[in-house]
This record gives structure tokens, sequence and C-alpha cells, in this order.
């Protein structure tokens, strides 16, 4: 049986790759703080990664597969001390911010990384991912995979960006909704079930290398469409440009009093980036109607009027609608 350690195992990705293991016959331990239950079928041994002795109890036994998601350089770094000699393949889970440009269409794996920060400033996200990274192939050579996701996306997305959008079409009903000047943008994301089998399959097969776990470039105008067809929104999707959206204080792609996928038009290769190594090696991207209608399903579940962590309230929407030049 392929012994499995995941470190995390109960977050929304970590816990979807622990499922892919465990429905793959493999004994799978999962290595978190406890304050969620471990997926079914599998062992969940609590731990503190901001403790030093976290690894201490999975410390003595070879590892046929470690995956690690952590985005602290010094969780990974610790874990790779503690485990490194014990795995036989390891799985580290990056993304696609770890590149320095996002202004070249269709740019692959090779493309330039960003630098370390000034002296004195912190690690913002791309960089402490830059920075793990590094540590996995100084630790592990030959015996790594570095995945790099785009936009993860499907029901339970703690972001709230991508469920926005269908949320909030069938929340509106037959009111208006507020959308940007969608023309020329696109967006490209990842279903979680696809991106948790494709980490497992690289696991299983004992791949090495880095690859870009993305999506197709979809049209924004594409996303959004099919986001209303399916929420059954019959009021009027009304445009704004960015010019007018950025003056009210309408912030791009995520966080509080956003337009979640919204993207300044100087950064095209954030949505283009290739996935052809991707497909090569299997994996697979189901169609987005299907994680579109999943996704809506868990937003109506969860409450489509619940506070988020992305994107309008609706009555700043309707605040700002009401201010619309026509």
């Amino acid at each position: 049986m392929t012994d499995v350690l995941i470190l995390g195992g109960t977050g929304w990705l970590s816990g979807r790759v622990a499922e892919s293991w465990a429905d793959a016959a493999a004994s799978v331990t999962c290595l978190a703080r406890g304050a969620r239950p471990a997926p079914y079928g599998t062992t969940l041994v609590v731990a503190d990664r901001d403790h030093p002795d976290a690894y201490a109890a999975v410390a003595d036994r070879d590892w046929d597969e470690i995956v690690d998601v952590s985005s602290d350089p010094a969780h990974v770094g610790a874990a790779l001390g503690a485990l490194g000699e014990r795995a036989k393949h390891w799985t580290y889970v990056s993304t696609v911010s770890v590149y320095a440009s996002h202004d070249e269409r269709g740019a692959d794996e090779s493309a330039g990384l960003l630098a370390p920060p000034a002296a004195g400033e912190p690690e913002d996200y791309g960089q402490a991912k830059v920075h793990a990274e590094a540590a996995v192939r100084a630790a592990l050579g030959h015996r790594a995979a570095i995945v790099r996701p785009g936009l993860i996306v499907g029901p339970g997305d703690p972001t709230d960006r991508f469920g926005y959008w269908a949320a909030r079409f069938a929340l509106a009903d037959a009111g208006d909704v507020l959308v940007p000047d969608a023309a020329d943008l696109g967006t490209q994301v990842i279903d979680v079930e696809d991106l948790a089998a494709f980490v497992q399959v690289l696991g299983r097969e004992r791949w090495t290398g880095v690859v870009n776990a993305v999506g197709d470039p979809v049209p924004l105008e594409r996303v959004l469409a099919e986001a209303r067809e399916i929420a059954g929104h019959t009021g009027r999707a009304v445009s704004a440009s960015d010019e007018w959206l950025t003056e009210q204080g309408v912030a791009f792609w995520m966080g509080p009093r956003s337009l979640p996928l919204w993207l300044p038009r100087d950064m095209p290769g954030f949505w283009t980036r290739s996935n052809t190594a991707y497909r090569l090696l299997g994996g697979r991207l189901r169609p987005l109607r299907d994680t579109l209608e999943r996704t809506l399903a868990d937003e109506r579940t969860r409450g489509l009027d619940r506070e988020r962590r992305a994107g309008l309230t609706r009555a700043d929407e309707l605040e700002l609608l009401a201010q619309l030049p026509a």
C-alpha cells in the first residue's frame, strides 16, 4: 500500500488531495492543527507547524509521497529538514503568482520568477512561494514535483472570488448587476477537483519537474454570460468602465469592494499562461459550465447574501448602480 503524508489535509485543496489519494486506496495521514476533521478514510495527526517538534510523530517512517501546500517558507523548510530524507517523492503546490511578469501571453514554466524583497521588506505571497520552491529544489532535487496552479475554483472556495458572479446574478434575480467592461479581458481557472486529481497522479507516477496547473484562457464575457444563464438572472448586466470603477474605489480581482476576476488590461499574461505541459501530463479540465453549476449550488447552500471575502455587498452595488452615468 502507498503511504502518503499530506501536510495539511483538512483545508480546501489539501483535503481534496487527501481524498484523491484515499480514493486510490492509499494509506493517507494528514498532519494538521485539528481545527477541522480529516477526510473520511484518512488518519489525522494533530500538530502545529509553528512548533519545533511538529513532525516528530511522522518522522520515524518512510513515505512514498509527501504533499505540501504551505505558503510559509519557514514551514516548508522545517518540513524538508525533518522529512526530506524519508520521502521517495514530494509534491509542492506553488502558484503562478511566482512569475515576475504578467504581460507576455502564453508564457510557460521557463518564465522568470519574482526577485526576493528588498532588505527589510516583507515577502509577499508570490515571493514567499518562490522562496519555498527554492528550498524544495535544493533539498530534494529530482525527487520533487512543483505544481503552479492558477485561480483555483469550485465548491467551498474560501476566497469567494469565482463564486461571486453566479451568486450575485442569482441574488439579484430580476434586478441589475454591475459588471466590468469585459471586452478583451479573460480569466484562467482550474477546478479544485481537477487540480487535486492531478496532484495525486503526479505523486503516483513520481513525476519530477515544474508544471503550470492552469485551465484554458476563457473570455471574461463568456464567464459572466454563463454565470448569468445558470443563475436564471433576468435583470440587466450593467457594464462600467475601468476608469469609472477605479474612481469609485472598486478594486480589481479580489478582496472587499472588488469585482472578482476583473484584471488590469496590462496583465494579459496572468490569464493566458501556457498549460501545454499540464495537458501533456494528462491534466483534466472539466467544462466551465459544470464548475459554475456546482459552485452555484454550493453558494446557495452557504447563503447568497452572506458576508464575503471578495466582491461588493449588494448594498454597495446598488449604490454604485444608482451613481453610474447613463
